[in-house]
């Protein structure tokens, strides 16, 4: 009779390969400088050690505990909408945005974010693009559009003759979502007053809003960006009317390099907009 043998058990996981597990599931950069102890309780804080004295015999006291002072809890969704409102309403420049931004603590997006991804590109530039988000390497060094999809935008928009120095570039959101996760609704918006506020100081002639997501918040487009893509729209400052068009994101086009003819015959369209914008007669 032949004894079955014993299964053999699978070799434990090598650092590469943990660390390609961590990175699959959005674990991609630390928060804490050290791991934390989990099994450890942090609201109570142990006993010192008992010292000898005459009076052994007497009942030992009880553990000291102490309680951490409750963090500062997040405003409501609604109150800090209305703070965002209000705050961005006051800022009188871009520098004066990006510094009510850095003291914003309306949004909880902030709390997880490395740093502020403001904007970058040409302040006083006649065209503005607008993202969704910010990703990881964009989060570690502050600015938009760096990472993969960065590079493509740069071809993009080099192929129609612009650049960073001729283009201003942002995101709806200004912080990193966790994990590359979408933004909520509401955290969406929270920021959407700061990036309309920015796109009124910088006032440019195209407006191109990169993705469903941002054409969405921005333009309040309702379809999806397949159907919504080329077209021609009016965005509505209070005090100008700017052409604005929404196209593919450039992350997407990595995934789907197939339309990149569409987002070609987008850009095209963009630049005969800019052309004619240049050539019209100042009012």
């Amino acid at each position: 009779m032949n004894t079955p043998s014993p299964p053999t058990a699978e070799p434990p996981p090598t650092v590469r390969e943990l660390l390609a597990f961590y990175l699959e599931a959005g674990v991609d950069c630390a928060l804490l400088d050290e791991p934390p102890n989990r099994l450890l309780d942090p609201e109570i804080v142990p006993p010192p050690a008992a010292v000898p004295s005459p009076s052994a015999n007497r009942p030992a006291p009880a553990p000291v505990t102490m309680a951490r002072a409750p963090a500062p809890a997040a405003p409501a969704p609604d109150v800090a909408i209305a703070s965002a409102r209000e705050a961005a309403r006051t800022a009188p420049t871009l520098e004066a945005l990006r510094t009510l931004l850095e003291t914003f603590d309306g949004c909880a997006l902030k709390q997880t974010a490395t740093r502020l991804v403001f904007a970058d590109g040409n302040p006083q530039a006649r065209i503005m693009f607008v993202g969704e988000a910010p990703g990881r390497d964009e989060d570690l060094e502050g600015i938009p559009f760096i990472g993969r999809s960065g590079k493509l935008l740069d071809r993009m928009i080099g192929a129609v003759g612009l650049d960073r120095t001729t283009a201003y570039i942002t995101n709806v959101i200004p912080w990193r979502p966790p994990g590359n996760r979408d933004p909520s609704p509401q955290e969406t918006q929270i920021c959407l007053p700061f990036i309309k506020r920015q796109i009124e100081l910088v006032d440019p002639d195209v407006l191109v809003c990169l993705g469903k997501p941002s054409s969405q918040a921005v333009l309040e487009l309702k379809d999806g960006i397949m159907r919504t893509r080329g077209r021609w729209h009016n965005y509505d400052t209070g005090t100008r009317t700017i052409r604005a068009m929404a196209t593919f994101h450039p992350a997407y086009l990595l995934r789907q390099p197939i339309h990149k003819r569409l987002a070609w015959q987008d850009l095209r369209a963009i630049s005969k907009a800019l052309n004619a914008a240049a050539s019209a007669p100042a009012t």
